[in-house]
C-alpha cells in the first residue's frame, strides 16, 4: 500500500464538542481522526469540513447513529461512509440515535 488512507471516526455523545473532543492515531497505512459530535446536524457539518479541510477519504460512524443519521452524513459528503451497528446503543441508554437526534 503506497498511499496513506486518511479516515475519520465520528461518534455521537451528549455535549460532544468536535473542536475539543478529537484526536489522531497515525500508522504507516492509516491516519484516523476520531471526533465527537452532539447531534446529527453537527455530524453533517463536521463530516463536510473533514472532507474539505482535512482531506478525509473515508468516514466511519459509531453505533449511536441510526439509519437516518447514517443517511444524513452519507448524503452530506462524497466519500465512502460506513457504520458500526447497534440496534440499541449502550452509550445512549439503549436506544437508537434515530430516536434521540432525528
Amino acid at each position: 500500500m503506497s498511499n496513506v488512507l486518511k479516515a475519520a471516526f465520528i461518534f455521537i455523545s451528549p455535549n460532544g464538542n468536535p473542536e475539543e473532543h478529537r484526536s489522531w492515531v497515525r500508522t504507516e497505512a492509516v491516519e484516523l481522526l476520531t471526533v465527537a459530535v452532539s447531534n446529527y446536524a453537527q455530524a453533517e457539518k463536521v463530516a463536510r469540513s473533514l472532507v474539505e479541510n482535512e482531506n478525509i477519504a473515508a468516514i466511519e460512524l459509531c453505533g449511536g447513529f441510526g439509519t437516518a443519521g447514517t443517511s444524513r452524513v452519507a448524503d452530506a459528503v462524497d466519500v465512502p461512509v460506513g457504520v458500526v451497528r447497534f440496534d440499541i446503543h449502550p452509550g445512549l441508554n439503549n436506544v437508537s440515535g434515530d430516536k434521540l437526534f432525528s
